[in-house]
C-alpha cells in the first residue's frame, strides 16, 4: 500500500485531504501535536466523516498518527514516516509551516540515503504560493549540495484548496462534518512524477487562474455579503443570503468579477457560470453559514490594493469596466466599525481624524485622482 503522511489532523486533515489520500488506497499517516487526538486515531484506527445533506457517513480507514512534539521516539518515526512516503501534505495554517520544516529536512536528507522514488510535498494551505514557502523553509536548514540532489526528485507543487468546513457539534469521536463540494488544484509545472491516482485532485497548467478564480468569487462574494451584513445587524452569511438588496448586490459584485475571470483568464463563461451559481448555493446553505464577524474581520488586509476587493476593481478599470458593485462593497468595508475587531478600531480611528480621504489612500494604495478612489469616497 502506498504511503501519505500529512501534517495537521484537524478538521481539514480528516475531512478533505486525508479522506481523498484514504479514498486513493493510500496509508495516511497523522502528523499532529495534539496528543489526545493522535491517541484516538492510533486506538480506533478510523474515523467518519458526515456529508452535510447526506445520510450516511464516510468511514475513513487505513490511517494512523504520530505526535511529533511527544518525545525523541516520535520525531523519528515522523522522519521514517517521510522517508518511506509516496505523498506529503500538509493543513496546518500558513503560521505552522515554518515549525515542521526540521522534520522534513531530517527526513529528506536520510531519505536521500534510502529512497529516492519521486515525491511531491503539498502545502494544502489557504495562502497563496504555500508549498513554494514550505520549501523555503525546509532548505533553509540544508546544504546546497543536498538541495541540488533533492531537486531532481522532490516536487513542492503549489496548491489552491476550497472545501467548506462547517462549526463542529460535538458527537461521535473523530466526526468530521464537511460539506460535499472539495477542489483541490496543483500546478503541474511543480510535479515530480505521477500524481494521477490520487482522487479530487486535479493537476492544472495555470494555477494562478484557478487561485483568482477562487479569490475573486469565493473570497470577494464572501467579503462582499458579509460587509453588506454588517451593516443591517444580520449575524450570520446564510442568512444574509435571504436579504434581496444583499443579494442582489452580491450577483452583480460576481458579474463583474466574473468578466474579469473570463477576459483574463479565457474559462468557458457557461462553466464559470456554473462556478458562481455553485458558490452562491453553498454561501446560502445553512448547514454551512459562517458568522458575518468572522468573514468581515481584518478589514485592513481585505481591503489592500492586492487582495479580494480592491485587486479586480482595479483590473476591471483597467479593461473599462466600471466596478459599481465592488466599489459599494469597498465603501462598507470602511464602515465595518466593530469594537472587537482591532483593524476595524484603527481605520475607524483614522477616519475620524484624517478623514476618508485620506484613509482611502493609506489602506487601499489608491491615488486620489483614480475612478475606484472617487467611486468608493461617493459610496462611502
Amino acid at each position: 500500500m502506498k504511503q501519505a503522511v500529512h501534517f495537521g489532523a484537524g478538521n481539514i486533515g480528516r475531512g478533505f485531504i486525508g479522506l481523498l489520500l484514504s479514498k486513493s488506497g493510500y496509508h495516511v499517516t497523522f502528523i499532529d501535536i495534539i496528543d489526545s487526538l493522535v491517541d484516538d486515531i492510533n486506538t480506533l484506527k478510523k474515523y467518519p466523516v458526515q456529508i452535510t445533506g447526506k445520510p450516511e457517513k464516510i468511514i475513513v480507514e487505513n490511517v494512523s498518527a504520530i505526535d511529533s512534539d511527544r518525545n525523541d521516539v516520535a520525531v523519528e518515526a515522523v522522519v521514517e514516516a517521510i522517508v518511506d512516503a509516496d505523498i506529503i501534505t500538509t493543513a496546518i495554517g500558513p503560521n505552522a509551516l515554518k515549525f515542521i520544516a526540521e522534520n522534513i529536512a531530517q527526513g529528506l536528507t536520510k531519505r536521500l540515503e534510502k529512497n529516492k522514488k519521486p515525491l511531491n510535498i503539498i502545502a494544502c494551505e489557504n495562502m497563496f504560493g504555500s508549498s513554494t514557502a514550505l520549501k523555503n523553509f525546509v532548505y533553509a536548514k540544508l546544504s546546497d549540495d543536498i538541495k541540488s540532489e533533492l531537486d531532481k526528485f522532490v516536487g513542492f507543487p503549489d496548491a489552491a484548496v476550497d472545501r467548506i468546513v462547517p462549526n463542529q457539534i460535538g458527537g461521535e469521536k473523530l466526526l468530521v462534518t464537511v460539506e460535499e463540494f472539495a477542489e483541490w488544484d496543483i500546478d503541474a509545472a511543480q510535479v515530480v512524477g505521477d500524481l494521477s491516482d490520487v482522487q479530487g485532485l486535479s493537476i492544472v497548467e495555470n494555477l494562478n487562474a484557478y487561485i483568482d478564480r477562487k479569490i475573486f468569487t469565493i473570497n470577494t462574494g464572501h467579503a462582499a455579503i458579509a460587509y453588506l451584513a454588517y451593516q443591517k445587524g444580520i449575524k450570520d452569511i446564510s442568512s444574509a443570503m435571504k436579504d434581496v438588496e444583499i443579494l442582489e448586490t452580491a450577483r452583480d459584485v460576481w458579474a463583474e468579477t466574473s468578466a474579469l475571470l473570463i477576459d483574463k483568464y479565457k474559462f468557458a463563461p457557461a462553466a464559470h457560470r456554473r462556478y458562481v451559481q455553485t458558490t452562491e448555493n453553498r454561501f446560502a446553505n445553512p448547514n454551512l453559514s459562517d458568522e458575518v464577524f468572522r468573514v468581515a474581520r481584518s478589514p485592513k488586509r481585505k481591503l489592500s490594493a492586492s487582495d479580494r476587493i480592491i485587486s479586480p476593481a482595479t483590473q476591471l478599470i483597467e479593461r473599462g469596466i466600471t466596478p459599481a458593485a465592488l466599489a459599494k462593497v469597498a465603501a462598507a468595508a470602511f464602515k465595518f466599525d466593530c469594537a472587537e475587531d482591532n483593524d476595524a478600531v484603527e481605520i475607524q480611528n483614522f477616519i475620524k481624524t484624517e478623514g476618508i480621504d485620506a484613509a482611502i489612500s493609506k489602506y487601499t494604495g489608491l491615488n486620489p485622482d483614480a475612478k475606484l478612489f472617487a467611486m468608493i469616497k461617493e459610496n462611502f
